[in-house]
């Protein structure tokens, strides 16, 4: 049973761990007869299609799209079809829309003419009934039940894991799918990581967030978060563009958010994160190899590609207190509702 809480949002980032343990229950077979489907086919290359969070998780996917096959993905404006009715040269691709609702018409759209001009579509979504879900040749289900709160928590992990699981059975990485089997253990322990030493640092009115490689989808998301629950101004950068002219804006006491896993990338984070506190700013990293920045608590699982998904949960639980604090309730943000239905 979940504890007392003010906001869905908190109470929704404490089901992570269950709603991820009910998709690996429960989405085994969706997941193995859609990778048997692609294998066969053998694609050339991967499309996305997506918006708000459910990009986030496709940037997610992208990266470990390219990292574990050596495959790339692309992502495809949905305008491209909605607004300007241009069709997208599609054969021999495998299309993953992602939307937790699979309500907007844009990507229905999309979808749906990328699979008419021969690309296999799959829907990464939490509405089996959905237009999305109708129109595509597979759906992977997300298991994530209801979500009240405006802010997407639990649907955008279960939407990464999903697309994740996907691509690992491609792959038949053994080990990685072990991982994402471990994952619900983990992400229970990332609820219980304690930021609120960043608290006080980020309830500002701007803000950098960092990332690289898959972490920096986590970085995305943790700035959209910080727009739509708190209302702080937040950029997201990649570590390899932030001292490229963003750090102009950095000021002392400015706060940063760096997003590290235990991958190649980590040691390149540290060093931005520990360079940018050289210069004032008050940076948090979910790192130990840092040295002038702070060290936020943080979960490694059991594989590098599944790190970020910790991140993020621990992020969630830091960013509703900071909405709080600010007196906002994230539950419903000013000139926002669940479902945007964009044409």
């Amino acid at each position: 049973m979940l504890p007392e809480s003010t906001t869905r949002m908190k109470n929704e980032i404490l089901e992570i761990p269950d709603v991820v343990e009910r998709l690996l229950l429960q989405g085994a077979g969706s997941v193995k007869a859609t990778a048997d489907e692609v294998r066969n086919l053998d694609p050339r290359f991967f499309l996305s299609v997506a918006r708000g969070s459910s990009d986030h998780a496709a940037t997610y996917l992208k990266y470990v799209s390219e990292l574990l096959l050596g495959v790339p993905m692309a992502s495809i404006g949905p305008s491209i079809k909605s607004i300007y009715d241009v069709d997208i040269a599609a054969k021999g691709t495998m299309c993953i829309a992602v939307s937790q609702s699979g309500q907007s018409p844009d990507i229905a759209s999309l979808t749906k003419a990328l699979g008419e001009a021969g690309a296999y579509t799959v829907a990464i979504t939490n509405e089996m009934g959905s237009p999305l879900a109708q129109s595509t040749s597979a759906t992977l289900p997300i298991h994530a039940g209801k979500e009240l709160s405006v802010a997407a928590t639990k649907t955008f992990v279960t939407s990464m894991v999903a697309g994740l699981w996907l691509l690992a059975e491609l792959k038949a990485d053994a080990g990685l799918l072990r991982a994402i089997h471990a994952l619900p253990d983990h992400l229970a322990k990332a609820t219980q990581c304690d930021w609120s030493s960043a608290v006080d640092s980020v309830d500002r009115n701007s803000l950098f967030s960092l990332g690289r490689g898959p972490s920096l989808a986590i970085s995305n998301e943790a700035a959209l978060k910080f727009k739509e629950t708190c209302q702080i101004h937040a950029e997201s950068y990649s570590t390899a563009e932030v001292l490229h002219g963003p750090v102009s804006i950095v000021e002392g006491g400015y706060p940063v958010l760096a997003f590290a896993a235990a991958d190649a990338a980590e040691d390149s984070v540290a060093d931005v994160a520990d360079a940018l506190a050289q210069k004032g700013a008050n940076v948090f990293a979910t790192t130990e190899k840092v040295r002038k920045a702070n060290c936020l608590p943080h979960v490694r699982t059991d594989h590098w590609i599944t790190d970020p998904i910790a991140s993020i949960v621990s992020f969630y639980g830091m960013v509703e207190q900071v909405a709080a604090r600010r007196g906002i309730n994230p539950d419903t943000p000013r000139h926002l509702q669940k479902v945007t239905e964009t044409v």
